[in-house]
């Protein structure tokens, strides 16, 4: 008998704005495909009707996807969820963010109780209440799916103490956490105080039939001799794109024929094109603002270069996708994707200078770029979902031969 899962989220594409959503639904298919039935459960209507979900996920098992109306948004602070609100969904809502979280606790417990399945799986912070909620009422096992620290997404930067307190509280309450990487298995273990035989990781994937290989957007520059390079992200304090910036300046010195595109959307979006124009190389970047799916294919195999320079990145997916799009990566070693990537140049994302050398190394030396291209393209193919999902499937299987605590 297939074994069901109830799953909470809050993004799943295409009404997705980081890679939270894109793990998503790389893991959601492969559980399919292990004959896994999984009931996924979305904090706000977003346009993913069932309908939809069950042709996307058209395979060996269909996947559901349920919506749950709510204002939760990604990655959104406490104050920035407050601003966004209007008058009338000040009355339908939550006042704060924190309080949304828990009115989508109180609604994951409805579900839980009306729906039939085996294990609860949870992902990240502002859907650990309602796996908790959902493990209250049923009784059964609960995994909890850490993308993310708050740690990691401040940067270390002026924690939210809430934050931290429910994902600590929610990983002492669960029968397993599964983290995306060592790097993060290491934090939830050192910072948190959860025993490290609860916690397993499971490195996120990639499939090569996602990624479309369309044509450069960008190849009149290339055909005129320009080198380009890449960063792609949220423009966060956590992904370091300060750092990318400051890195330009110094390759600019040795290699004045390279553009660096910066694609991506968030608070520091002003403050990087102020930092530009101080360094005087507004001319040299471009900010190609939010982009997804076959205009990002586009970018990324335009590029010659691709840079992930995050303060802390518990794993990092856009340096799996362009490499399968066929350009080489430089990713921070502060991030777990560096853990699975090999044939990846690596650098302290604070040190400039030695990301700098090594991007003007890959820009002059044709033979450097084509050797990590041609190594990392045959590493990725190793790297899937099925086998991030075969993971998950071995620890529910666990879960349910093992006695369970639903003391609370």
């Amino acid at each position: 008998m297939a074994i069901r899962v109830l799953m909470f989220g809050w993004e799943f594409p295409p009404h997705n704005s980081g890679g939270l959503g894109t793990a998503c639904f790389g893991l959601t298919r492969a559980l399919a495909r292990e004959e896994v039935d999984v009931l996924f459960v979305l904090p706000k209507r977003v346009g993913v009707a069932t309908d939809h979900a069950r042709l996307i996920f058209a395979d060996d098992r269909p996947i559901t996807v349920r919506e749950v109306t709510s204002s939760l948004t990604p990655y959104v602070t406490g104050s920035q969820y407050e601003a966004m609100l209007t008058p009338e969904e000040r009355s339908l809502y939550g006042p704060t963010l924190l309080d949304e979280v828990r009115r989508y606790a109180v609604r994951a417990g409805e579900i839980a109780k009306k729906e039939q399945f085996d294990i609860i799986h949870a992902h990240d912070w502002l859907s650990f209440l309602a796996g908790l909620e959902a493990k209250k009422v049923s009784g059964k096992p609960l995994v909890l799916h850490m993308h993310a620290t708050e740690f990691d997404r401040t940067g270390g930067q002026g924690m939210n103490t809430e934050v931290f307190q429910i994902e600590q509280m929610a990983m002492m309450r669960a029968d397993r956490v599964v983290a995306v990487s060592n790097y993060t298995k290491e934090k939830i273990v050192s910072q948190y105080g959860v025993h490290p035989d609860k916690v397993m990781v499971v490195h996120n994937g990639i499939d090569e039939e996602d990624y479309s290989y369309s044509a450069d957007r960008l190849e009149s520059l290339r055909a005129h001799g320009t080198k380009i390079v890449l960063f792609t992200g949220r423009l966060t304090v956590q992904k370091g794109p300060e750092y990318f910036i400051r890195a330009a300046k110094r390759v600019l010195d040795f290699c004045p024929n390279t553009i660096f595109v910066i694609a991506g959307s968030g608070d520091l979006e002003y403050r990087l094109m102020r930092e530009a124009a101080h360094l005087g190389i507004s001319d040299k970047v471009l900010f190609a603002g939010f982009v997804r799916g076959r205009e990002l294919d586009a970018l990324y195999r335009s590029a010659d270069l691709f840079i992930m320079p995050s303060v802390s990145e518990p794993f990092g997916i856009t340096p799996l996708e362009s490499v399968i799009n066929g350009t080489p990566v430089l990713v921070s070693k502060q991030s777990g994707v560096a853990e699975v990537l090999t044939h990846a140049l690596k650098a302290d994302f604070w040190d400039t200078d030695e990301m700098a050398n090594k991007i003007v190394a890959t820009l002059r030396h044709d033979t450097l770029r084509d050797t990590l291209r041609d190594h990392s393209q045959t590493e990725v193919k190793r790297l899937t979902w099925r086998e991030a999902a075969r993971k998950c499937v071995d620890i529910y299987h666990d879960l349910l031969v093992a006695p369970v605590s639903v003391s609370y």
